[in-house]
């Protein structure tokens, strides 16, 4: 049942979800009764395939205690037409009633979407703050921060379906808007690749008083030019990594390494990986980042259902788990809901 890489080269996509081939491996939940809250997902309805809250819940609900969920920005449901710097708000009225809908508790415990981070292009500039604002005013309260995505490698490698240009953390329209953000008490997600982790640098020295939020590791690479050279990627990725914790308004959120862009291979066997085969592979990555940023800063998190392609919800939290099982108590309730609940704001069930 091995299946073809979804990426051919620096093609951009994910891993194609196979429930049949994910269906070869099932395992019971470690420590169940630990809280969860999972800081990044995502929801979307598009021609290929959706995930929306019933998919969302079959996930959430395979034997972990995920308490509540982050929804993060993937360009879902934007208005077709109106003002530009309005049409993401579309997303966010689409999210919110997802919401809205677990929150009546007909869906199950956990509180899908308590928090939102949404997208308002930044490089709007001073236009940019009453965009937020608006998003803000739609969301009830459970809009949070925005994310927008700027992985760009000059070979051509593409991380995401997005077209983000050359330099977007430099650009002078982009800071213009993003100074509105620390005004409104609203976060930033920064999605890029780890040769850009000098522009995040950077851009969190310029704005200390902004909370960022570092996705997936900061994006080490394992395709395209990086093919086969993991262990150079690593050796460039984690000083500038260690570099970026020290900057105190950064926090970093653990995962995304199921994504085709890290090179893992697991995806072309047989049969899907266990939790200890992932917690091995991913190992490097998710105990440097906790040494450099400390429990306080960081946070697990899904990325479904985009990692979905490499393994199922209950496997993936398992694998975390594994990675954390020589912490402490108060260690592991940072690293699986403290740090996410502080960060975005989240007023816990």
């Amino acid at each position: 049942m091995a299946a073809p890489k979804a990426a051919q080269g620096i093609a951009p996509g994910f891993m194609p979800v196979r429930p049949e081939w994910l269906a070869q491996l099932r395992e019971a939940a470690l420590e169940p009764a630990l809280p969860i809250v999972d800081p990044h997902h995502h929801l979307w309805d598009r021609p290929a395939n959706s995930y929306l809250l019933p998919d969302l819940i079959g996930d959430t609900g395979s034997g972990h205690n995920i308490v509540a969920t982050v929804f993060v920005e993937c360009r879902a449901m934007y208005r077709a037409d109106g003002e530009e710097t309005r049409r993401s708000l579309g997303e966010t009225e689409f999210v919110n009633g997802i919401a809205a809908m677990s929150a009546s508790g007909g869906y199950g415990a956990t509180r899908a979407c308590l928090g939102i981070v949404g997208n308002v292009d930044l490089r709007f500039g001073d236009r940019a703050k009453a965009a937020l604002e608006a998003h803000v005013a739609l969301s009830g309260g459970r809009f949070k921060g925005i994310r927008n995505v700027s992985p760009w490698h000059p070979s051509g490698l593409r991380a995401s379906s997005a077209t983000p240009p050359q330099g977007l953390l430099r650009d002078a329209e982009f800071r213009r808007g993003f100074a509105a953000l620390g005004a409104l008490g609203l976060s930033f997600d920064a999605w890029l690749l780890h040769t850009q982790l000098d522009d995040l640098i950077d851009l969190a020295g310029a704005f200390p008083g902004t909370s960022i939020v570092l996705d997936h590791v900061g994006g080490p690479i394992g395709i395209g030019p990086y093919e086969g050279r993991r262990a150079e990627a690593f050796a460039e990725w984690k000083p500038k990594l260690l570099e970026l914790a020290r900057c105190p308004n950064v926090t970093v959120k653990l995962g995304g390494l199921g994504m085709h862009l890290g090179g893992f291979d697991f995806p072309e066997r047989p049969k899907p990986p266990t939790s200890a085969e992932l917690a091995e592979a991913w190992k490097p990555y998710i105990e440097t980042s906790i040494e450099a940023f400390g429990v306080e800063r960081a946070m697990f998190e899904s990325n479904f259902p985009v990692d979905k392609g490499m393994c199922s919800y209950a496997v993936l939290w398992n694998a975390f788990k594994r990675l954390a099982a020589g912490c402490s108590a108060a260690e592991k309730t940072a690293l699986f809901s403290g740090t996410a609940a502080r960060v975005y704001k989240l007023a816990l069930p």
